[in-house]
């Protein structure tokens, strides 16, 4: 379920402003969706587990957060954001 090193360099290269720009919001909102979306699939063959579904609405929590506070800084970067990571508004 974790992101591979591989993945997590692709997504820091796609999003970063160089290689080793881990820190920047938009990277960090892009590494949260990619493990969002493997949760959500873990959840759909495990409903029951809760442990699982807390930390989806943890990570769902920081993602939605850094999101407010990328709007606010830089709205710009927010619609391009959400429209390549494909989230809704």
């Amino acid at each position: 379920m974790a992101l591979t090193k591989e993945e997590t360099v692709s997504l820091v290269k796609k999003f970063g402003k160089n290689e080793k720009d881990t820190g920047c919001a938009e990277v960090q909102i892009a590494l949260l969706s990619s493990r969002i979306k493997d949760l959500t699939a873990h959840l759909k063959k495990n409903p029951q587990d809760a442990a699982a579904r807390r930390s989806l609405f943890l990570l769902v929590g920081k993602r939605r957060g850094l999101l407010s506070y990328l709007l606010n800084s830089d709205s710009e970067a927010y619609a391009k954001l959400i429209a390549e990571l494909g989230l809704r508004k």
